[in-house]
């Protein structure tokens, strides 16, 4: 039963009641943690040692990887510890932690995706001015950016959620602490000033958004007056990765902010919270392995130089 008095900590729901289902669900959730993790860990690793992807486009895409990895550990992890231990409560203060850092990281990718579509626009429509516009330093500058401009936008809705107590029902029909049930038990204050914020964002959001359309629209047409067809598949092959992983972003984003909760059961809305919190951490570095070839061969020369190494220590011992 949901408490209506103050709330000194949140319920979250399980997805089974048996003890055996709750263990083979934790079990999988794991491999699915592990899997994303693992890939986005072998993205990063593969940008770093291999000297010809030392350029700005996988700059980017390490930061991105790096977000993932942060994405998926903000849910996850302590969903898989509560199944295991038996657990449903989550704290206000670990609440709050799971809301900053889920605010933070989906900020922080959001900022990141403009960047990298800036960079192919400036690759495939200015490419003569490439290696005057995007710099070392400015690539520096944008990556660092886009982590202080998260930053900023986690701590302002966090801050505001949460400096007041809640009162309301203190279940919550997610396995991690769901912004829409917060907002339905934050003080009418907090709430209008919560609602201001989120106006405000929106209308950013929403220039940012125009600005995607503008660029890849203006990529697109570019690359259609490209002559050869070699050409225009090259041209295409660079940006296509990051448009795939802009789409599965948005889409998720969506589904997050448009699903109606009061006509779905709780399994339902528990998977597609699953889905939107897991699918794009774990399918990023799948899209960008299988469609770049670049990433596809340093990652094998990495791993085979791995093999190599331990198979030529073990020789010596």
């Amino acid at each position: 039963m949901g408490n209506f008095s103050i709330i000194t900590e949140f319920l979250l729901m399980e997805f089974s009641s048996l003890r055996e289902l709750q263990i083979l669900h934790a079990v999988l959730f794991l491999l699915i943690y592990l899997a994303a993790v693992l890939g986005n860990l072998l993205t990063c690793a593969a940008i770093i040692t291999d000297p010809h992807l030392h350029c700005p486009m996988y700059f980017f895409l390490s930061n991105l990887s790096l977000v993932d990895i942060g994405n998926i550990s903000v849910t996850l992890p302590k969903f898989i510890v509560n199944t295991l231990c038996g657990v449903q409560s989550l704290s206000i203060l670990g609440c709050a932690a799971q809301m900053f850092f889920f605010f933070f990281f989906a900020a922080t990718e959001y900022a990141l995706l403009l960047a990298m579509s800036y960079d192919r626009f400036v690759a495939i429509c200015q490419p003569l001015h490439y290696g005057i516009i995007m710099t070392p330093a400015r690539c520096l500058r944008a990556a660092a950016g886009s982590w202080l401009s998260g930053l900023l936008y986690s701590a302002v809705h966090t801050g505001n959620m949460f400096r007041l107590p809640f009162s309301g029902s203190n279940v919550i029909h997610q396995f991690f602490c769901d912004i829409t049930h917060v907002l339905k038990v934050l003080t009418s204050d907090v709430f209008n000033t919560e609602f201001v914020l989120l106006i405000a964002s929106l209308c950013c959001l929403s220039g940012c958004f125009a600005f995607l359309i503008a660029t890849y629209a203006r990529i697109f047409s570019r690359v259609l007056k490209i002559p050869s067809v070699e050409g225009r598949y090259k041209a295409i092959s660079t940006c296509s990765p990051q448009l795939i992983i802009l789409i599965l972003f948005l889409a998720s984003g969506m589904i997050a902010v448009l699903k109606d909760s009061s006509d779905t059961s709780p399994i339902q809305n528990l998977l597609t919270a699953m889905a939107y919190t897991t699918l794009p951490p774990l399918l990023n570095p799948l899209i960008y392995s299988l469609r770049n070839q670049k990433v596809k061969a340093a990652m094998g020369k990495m791993i085979r130089r791995m093999f190599f190494l331990k198979k030529h220590s073990s020789l010596k011992t």
